[in-house]
C-alpha cells in the first residue's frame, strides 16, 4: 500500500484527490494538509510513501510548496514529494526540483496519469509531466536564454518592482552583485533594459 498525505489550500481540490485515490486498491490517504507547515507536520508524523505538494498556498500562508518540499526532504527519512500545481514556468519548475521533488505534474493532468506518477514517485522514480520534461530539455538544448535560478530569483525582484538596492536587501548580497546579474540577464535575452527583460522572460515562461 502506498500511503500519501495531500498538501493543497483548497478544500476541494483535497476532497477531489482523496475520491479519486480511494478507487485505486493501492493508494491511501493518511493525511490531508492546507499549509506548508502543516505538510511538514504530517510528513513527520504519518511517515507516508509520497506528499502531494501544491506550490502556492494563498496569502496568509508563510511558506510556499517548494519551502515544505525542501523541509520535507531533510527529514530523517523523508517521502518523496511530488509536486501537483497549475504554475509551469522556469522559476517553478526549477525551485522545485531544487528542493528534491521527484515529480511535477500539472492539476489539468489526467487522472491516470496522475495515479502513474505517484507509483513511480513511490519507487522512487521521477515523475514529470510531458510539458514539463520538454521545457527542461528545452533549458538544456538551449543554454544560451537559459537563466540560473539566481538569475531567475532577481528577475522576478525586478518584475514585482523592486529596485537594484532592494533586490540586494531581499536576496543578502550587494548591489555590484546584483548588476552583475542583470548584465548577464540582458545578454542571454538580448535585451537593453529590465523592462524588456521582464517581458521577455515572461513571453518565454521563465517568469510567471
Amino acid at each position: 500500500m502506498i500511503r500519501l498525505v495531500i498538501a493543497d489550500d483548497h478544500p476541494i481540490v483535497r476532497a477531489g484527490l482523496i475520491a479519486l485515490f480511494s478507487l485505486e486498491p493501492d493508494l491511501e490517504v493518511v493525511a490531508e494538509a492546507g499549509t506548508p507547515d502543516e505538510a511538514v507536520t504530517c510528513a513527520e508524523r504519518e511517515n507516508p510513501d509520497v506528499v502531494l505538494m501544491d506550490l502556492q498556498f494563498g496569502s496568509r500562508a508563510r511558506s510556499t510548496g517548494v519551502d515544505a518540499t525542501r523541509r520535507i526532504r531533510a527529514l530523517d527519512a523523508p517521502p518523496y514529494v511530488l509536486v501537483l500545481t497549475n504554475y509551469d514556468s522556469d522559476a517553478d519548475i526549477l525551485g522545485a526540483v531544487e528542493a528534491g521533488a521527484s515529480g511535477y505534474l500539472l492539476k489539468d493532468a489526467p487522472p491516470h496519469e496522475l495515479t502513474a506518477a505517484v507509483r513511480a514517485a513511490a519507487a522512487g522514480e521521477s515523475a514529470l509531466a510531458p510539458v514539463i520534461a520538454s521545457r527542461l530539455l528545452d533549458r538544456m538544448r538551449a543554454p544560451r536564454i537559459s537563466l540560473s535560478s539566481r538569475e531567475i530569483e532577481v528577475l522576478e525582484l525586478v518584475a514585482a518592482g523592486r529596485s537594484n538596492s532592494e533586490v540586494a536587501d531581499e536576496l543578502f548580497v550587494s548591489e555590484t552583485t546584483v548588476k552583475s546579474h542583470l548584465a548577464h540577464i540582458f545578454s542571454k535575452l538580448d535585451v537593453s533594459s529590465r523592462t524588456a527583460a521582464v517581458s521577455a522572460a515572461r513571453q518565454r515562461g521563465i517568469i510567471r
